[in-house]
């Protein structure tokens, strides 16, 4: 089964990957994608650099810094994977990546966000949710990280 795991360097998406190695060391057979998507410049930064080039360098290497930490973890267990880091909306872009990969099931991440924020923002796991044509699991952070979260607001 082919996973689509996208990752932004958050304690969630951590979680997420953590399950989906731990799914893979049950029995699942399984190769990763594990996408980041960097949000397009602004048109501050457009004016500022000159060259669109330069952004789209830095974006890159941004969104492959990021995803050092699962790399790490992917390896660790031994696990196959590809990666892909992309620039756009985040969640039209995961649903993009997903379908061009022929990924079977996408495994995010979610923040604890209150529920009147997620209503009025929405979230990229949401939005994922709604958009993806395969089934998508989302996997919560723990209960010590949703208590941060929501004493933050």
């Amino acid at each position: 089964m082919k996973i689509l795991l996208p990752f932004d360097g958050s304690a969630a998406a951590l979680d997420a990957v953590r399950f989906a190695i731990r799914m893979a060391g049950e029995g699942l057979n399984t190769s990763i994608v594990l996408a980041n998507v960097q949000e397009p410049a602004s048109l501050y930064e457009l004016m500022v650099a000159h060259d669109p080039q330069v952004i789209e360098q830095v974006s890159a290497a941004a969104g492959t810094n990021t995803l050092r930490p699962a790399q790490a973890l992917l390896d660790e267990a031994g696990l196959p994977y590809e990666t892909e880091v992309a620039s756009g909306d985040p969640a039209h872009t995961l649903v993009d990546i997903l379908e061009n990969y022929g990924c079977d099931l996408v495994v995010i991440g979610a923040s604890g966000t209150s529920a009147l924020r997620s209503a009025l923002l929405g979230s990229v796991s949401n939005e994922v949710l709604h958009a993806a044509g395969v089934p998508v699991m989302i996997v919560k952070g723990s209960d010590q990280e949703q208590d941060t979260a929501d004493l933050a607001e």
